[in-house]
């Protein structure tokens, strides 16, 4: 069985792909799925180089955000992967962010939800009323709260993704963690 390696941007996308197909019942150990965060998209030229058909010749997939989305197409082609849309690479983009597409997904209700079992609305409340966040929509609110603290992101990826209601996940991630089975 030919091994897959899942290119993803940062540990908190590893975490919440783990988590997704630990949820939906895939065991990546036993089917030889790999989900290496890469430390950023422009590292891509590396991991490309090291797991794909010039290196260890693993199936590669991925998910990225679309502001990388472009840099992730050609550097799928320079490496010979291929060309056209990225979901048709196996790579799944992001509309923003991932965190965007749990928001998204599960509704600011449900992540607030997540923020006070973690002790940390009044936190968030603190920072809605910062002159800078004042005038901004919820949504953009708790994306810069999972980004503004050191660990934020990587905490709230798996919890976010356990808060999600059975049958329901991001588009993009759904498609990826589905293809580990293709």
């Amino acid at each position: 069985m030919q091994a897959t390696t899942v290119l993803v941007e940062g540990e908190s996308d590893r975490l919440a792909v783990e988590a997704l197909a630990l949820r939906l019942g895939h065991d990546l150990t036993a089917a030889r799925v790999f989900v290496v965060a890469m430390g950023g998209a422009t590292s891509i030229v590396h991991f490309l180089d090291r797991y794909g058909p010039n290196g260890a010749g693993h199936r590669l997939l991925g998910v990225c955000d679309a502001g990388e989305s472009g840099g992730i197409a050609r550097a799928l082609e320079r490496a010979g992967i291929g060309s056209g849309p990225l979901a048709d690479l196996g790579f799944h983009v992001c509309h923003a962010d991932l965190e965007d597409e749990l928001i998204r997904c599960l509704g600011v209700d449900a992540v607030l939800k997540v923020i006070e079992a973690q002790g940390e609305l009044a936190s968030f409340r603190l920072l809605q009323r910062q002159p800078s966040q004042r005038e901004r929509p919820v949504t953009s609110q708790l994306r810069r709260f999972f980004r503004g603290r050191s660990g934020n992101k990587v905490r709230y990826a798996p919890l976010l993704i356990d808060a999600l209601p059975a049958g329901h996940a991001p588009p993009p991630l759904a498609g990826l963690v589905a293809s580990f089975s293709q």
